[in-house]
């Protein structure tokens, strides 16, 4: 054989053994080797206002910052993803530089305590599904008060000069805007009235008499506005307001009405003026129309044709 052929096959002998151990190294990688344990972190992202956020609050990302903070001392319900936060509203006063956590955005059931704001008072008010949207409304939101009032006509004696009540079929309805832009302090949703044994709780969004008791803060004289459509009208009386005690309804405000949409400070949007509606109103300026008045013969009926 000559020398260059015999070099050759050296070569290719060497290349077939250098093969075959890298083969054995690659199916062999590991075996018997201590699988790793992955590291537990030392430390989180963690949410944190970058600005005092003042009671009903709408969060946005320029109040929101991230910081990594050792695992040790983060409060187990801490925020790290600022995204999740967006849009969330304050359900109390949050300081600069406070770390986040669901504390602050809770909106539990339980109320125990109320933080009336400094020349405020806190007056309750029972709304239903329907007069309080819901019930979803909740501690930092804001509210309008609308009252209605069904109210009998009061004539005057021309002899006596005394005034009297008219006749209760025609009694009318009024309907105002008391006031506006009412900070609600507090919440208290009691649960719904108990079904009878054995038959299933209502589905979806029913009707189910749920009452919530809602904690306003008012000035003294929006009190007393409060108190007087509360409890005038239980009855009749000399100013002529008669049936049922009057139904407050609450109307949920949006959170950007009471904030700088540049600087987010709190602002106090002005008064929308309004007519309040009577029946008249609703006729005159909605176009209501009234029925006329059918005239029917109501006398003997004609005899049958004869067959």
């Amino acid at each position: 054989m000559k020398r260059s052929n015999r070099l050759i096959l050296l070569i290719g002998i060497f290349l077939a053994i250098v093969a075959f151990i890298g083969i054995v190294i690659i199916f062999s990688g590991g075996r018997g080797s201590t699988p790793t344990t992955p590291v537990a972190p030392t430390e989180l992202p963690t949410v944190f206002a970058t600005r005092p956020i003042t009671l009903g609050t709408a969060i946005t990302a320029d109040m929101l910052r991230v910081e990594n903070r050792p695992v040790t001392t983060r409060d187990p319900s801490a925020f790290g993803d600022p995204g999740v936060l967006l849009g969330q509203i304050a359900r109390k006063d949050i300081a600069e530089d406070k770390l986040l956590t669901a504390a602050d955005f809770a909106t539990s059931n339980l109320l125990t305590t109320v933080d009336c704001p400094p020349g405020q008072d806190c007056i309750a008010v029972k709304v239903d599904q329907v007069s309080g949207v819901g019930t979803i409304i909740r501690t930092g939101d804001y509210v309008d008060v609308l009252v209605a009032f069904t109210m009998n006509v009061i004539t005057v004696d021309p002899v006596t000069g005394v005034a009297v009540a008219g006749a209760p079929e025609i009694a009318g309805q009024s309907a105002k805007m008391l006031l506006q832009g009412i900070q609600v302090m507090g919440h208290i949703l009691p649960p719904p009235p108990a079904t009878a044994e054995g038959v299933p709780p209502p589905q979806g969004t029913a009707l189910n008499d749920q009452s919530e008791i809602v904690i306003l803060s008012v000035t003294k004289q929006q009190a007393e506005v409060i108190k007087f459509a509360q409890t005038v009208g239980a009855g009749a009386n000399g100013l002529g307001l008669i049936g049922p005690t009057p139904a407050i309804s609450l109307a949920l405000r949006s959170p950007r009405d009471f904030r700088d949409p540049d600087t987010q400070e709190p602002i106090i949007p002005e008064d929308v003026v309004t007519t309040g509606i009577t029946l008249a109103l609703l006729i005159e300026q909605y176009g209501v129309l009234v029925p006329d008045i059918v005239e029917a013969n109501l006398g003997s009926p004609s005899p049958s044709p004869t067959p």
